[in-house]
């Protein structure tokens, strides 16, 4: 198993806009993101540090692998 880095919620975001995503909107401490092809929403929490369950899954949601991400960064 590929081990997560430890980062935060901005170093999470940017990478995501890299992958095609872009904020959609906010709503409290969870920012909404979205791919228009193929459509994918995602939610990442406000954070400093996400936790690596969290991160795990936002990458799942987000149709990455854990090294395509890790390449993002």
């Amino acid at each position: 198993m590929n081990t997560l880095p430890v980062i935060s919620d901005r170093e999470c975001i940017n990478a995501l806009q890299k992958a095609g995503f872009f904020i959609k909107r906010q709503h409290g401490s969870h920012i909404i993101l979205r791919r228009n092809d193929p459509f994918s929403q995602l939610v990442v929490p406000e954070h400093k540090e996400l936790d690596r369950g969290t991160l795990r899954a936002i990458i799942r949601q987000a149709g990455l692998s854990v090294d395509e991400f890790k390449a993002l960064l």
